[in-house]
């Protein structure tokens, strides 16, 4: 049986426990930052059920069952949101999600990039039934509908496939998704034209829905990927979300850099458009190392493709597409930028770069695909061509395909977008099986990464202006009225640390490691993070768009088991 739990609601039952002094949790002497930016003060917190009670001065003669002291060095923050992720599906065999609630977040945003699950009343009703340790909302993925609609190929959509995926993101906005993502650089979206995007989206903004978009490019034509997802705003009169925003260092020169880009933001704002921005503050990106391709490899599904690489004709045409692309216009005198994350097909491959890999094949090809290429003393291997390093993309591809790291973000242009008011700090990440393959360490580090290495050590962003991108900033772009800030009546999600130990422990080299210097991370009012160690707790919600039929006035809320 499902109810559903407003925080506003128990206003009246909180007053009349406060005014006895009873309470479930009190953390003492804390240094609040309330998540709008404003400067830290000293203060108490006090929580009853799942909501925060009181705010300030708690009475010394109030009780609770658990009482925190955090003696005046430990900051307490509202939960922390990260509203670019990767979840999806991984919340059914990772529930706690260690990687987020160890990095301080409590409520996550998932369906991005064009990707989710297809029908979200089922993924919201199977995440209620089997609970969770973070709060979740998800976007409804357009390549999700376009692959469900007319398959994995180029094309344009007919009249009724349409209809068809207008019809599946209503269903969606009426399920609860907050909204519609694109990855315009993923099949088949990538085959989209702007009036097809426009019409689905304006369904979603009907239900008050964010368009969510990794854009078309964010290198050569960056601009104009930024104006295409400014247009899908104007012609769908929807709030924009401009997803993982960066600046590739053969940009910088070219355009002028990310005050270049971050311009053209403000000035739509300054035309009245809503539109924001997140970002993972990280020198290096990471997707399928397909998207290395040229385009036209892709337009017909993946088994069309794995056939025409075999072609000698088309291997001609992709050698030289290639060599136009990444040495001619990228400038690229080697594919090392690029790190295999994940190889399931063998995961010896795992951490080396492109070039590596063309060397490996090398010495495949001259000795038996058994040689012992670890064996062998690097100065050793064999000294390869950049068509050498095409040909690994493609027997990678396949051989069954593979993730990667992109080492190509310069970090004054990382910093320069950070400390812009409109940035939000996200993770790219889904829910990480730890010690599996050798992902980007985003997934484990993010906001830990900023407390630490941006605010503490450079001192690029105040303490307060770093927790607002994390909390107050994120959740009123994505409209969600019950948290992201320390107030009385809002949701319980709380993170107390310590800002002179607080750590990004993983590394490109080393990804698999839990940040450190959590002291409690709270979701709910319950406790999933105390002392760097999830308790197993799993208080986590749904939270549902403001189109969710089951809503009340227009606005999310949240939906947990009644006990």
């Amino acid at each position: 049986m499902l109810s559903t739990l407003r925080p506003l609601a128990f206003l009246p039952l909180l007053a009349a426990s406060a005014a006895f002094g009873q309470y479930d949790l009190i953390i003492r002497d804390a240094k609040i930052v309330d998540g709008t930016g404003n400067p830290w003060q000293y203060g108490d917190v006090a929580v009853l059920g799942d909501t925060i009670a009181a705010v300030g001065d708690v009475p010394d003669s109030a009780t609770a069952d658990t009482v925190v002291h955090a003696g005046k060095t430990l900051v307490l923050a509202p939960g922390f949101i990260d509203v670019h992720t990767h979840i999806d599906s991984d919340v059914y065999d990772r529930p706690l999600a260690e990687n987020f609630t160890r990095n301080g977040v409590t409520t996550a945003v998932t369906g991005n990039c064009g990707y989710s699950e297809k029908d979200m009343a089922e993924y919201f009703d199977n995440m209620t039934t089997q609970g969770m340790a973070i709060n979740i909302a998800s976007l409804i993925g357009h390549n999700t509908i376009l692959r469900n609609v007319k398959g994995n190929v180029a094309g344009e959509l007919t009249e009724d496939q349409l209809a068809e995926a207008k019809a599946m993101v209503e269903k969606a906005m009426r399920d609860g998704a907050v909204g519609m993502s694109t990855g315009l650089i993923y099949t088949p979206g990538t085959y989209s034209p702007l009036d097809e995007i426009v019409a689905m989206q304006s369904v979603a903004a009907q239900h008050g829905g964010i368009y969510a978009s990794h854009m078309r490019s964010e290198s050569l034509e960056i601009l104009a990927a930024i104006d295409e997802a400014l247009d899908v705003g104007r012609g769908a009169n929807s709030r924009v979300q401009i997803s993982h925003f960066k600046m590739p260092r053969d940009m910088v020169e070219r355009i002028g850099g990310s005050d270049t880009t971050l311009a053209k933001v403000e000035q739509a704002r300054a035309e009245g458009m809503e539109v924001w921005i997140d970002q993972y503050p990280y020198t290096a990106s990471s997707t399928s190392m397909s998207v290395l391709f040229p385009e036209w490899v892709l337009e017909q599904g993946h088994d069309k493709a794995k056939d025409m690489l075999e072609d000698a004709e088309v291997l001609v045409k992709y050698y030289k597409d290639m060599a136009d692309h990444h040495e001619g216009n990228r400038l690229r005198k080697d594919l090392s930028f690029a790190v295999v994350a994940y190889c399931r097909w063998n995961p010896e491959y795992q951490g080396l770069n492109l070039q590596e890999m063309a060397q490996i094949f090398a010495l495949q090809d001259a000795n038996g695909e058994d040689v012992d290429w670890k064996a062998i003393p690097r100065e050793e291997w064999p000294t390869v061509t950049m068509k050498d390093q095409y040909e690994a993309v493609r027997r990678i591809y396949q051989a069954g395909g593979a993730s990667g790291v992109f080492h190509t973000l310069p970090e004054e242009q990382v910093v320069n977008i950070m400390q812009h008011p409109l940035v939000a700090i996200c993770s790219d990440s889904g829910i990480r099986e730890y010690g599996a393959g050798k992902p980007h360490p985003r997934g484990y580090g993010s906001n830990a990464r900023v407390l630490g290495r941006y605010v503490r050590e450079l001192g690029a962003l105040r303490l307060e202006d770093a927790i607002r991108k994390m909390t107050s900033l994120p959740a009123t772009a994505f409209d969600f009225h019950d948290r992201g800030v320390i107030a009385e009546g809002k949701a319980a999600d709380l993170v107390l640390f310590d800002p002179e130990t607080v750590t990004d422990n993983a590394t490109f080299v080393e990804p698999h490691a839990y940040s450190t210097g959590f002291k409690l991370v709270i979701v709910n009012g319950e406790i999933v993070v105390q002392d760097d160690e999830a308790t197993g707790a799993k208080p986590g919600r749904v939270v549902y768009g403001p189109g969710w039929s089951g809503s009340e006035g227009g606005k999310p809320i949240a939906m947990a088991v009644s006990e």
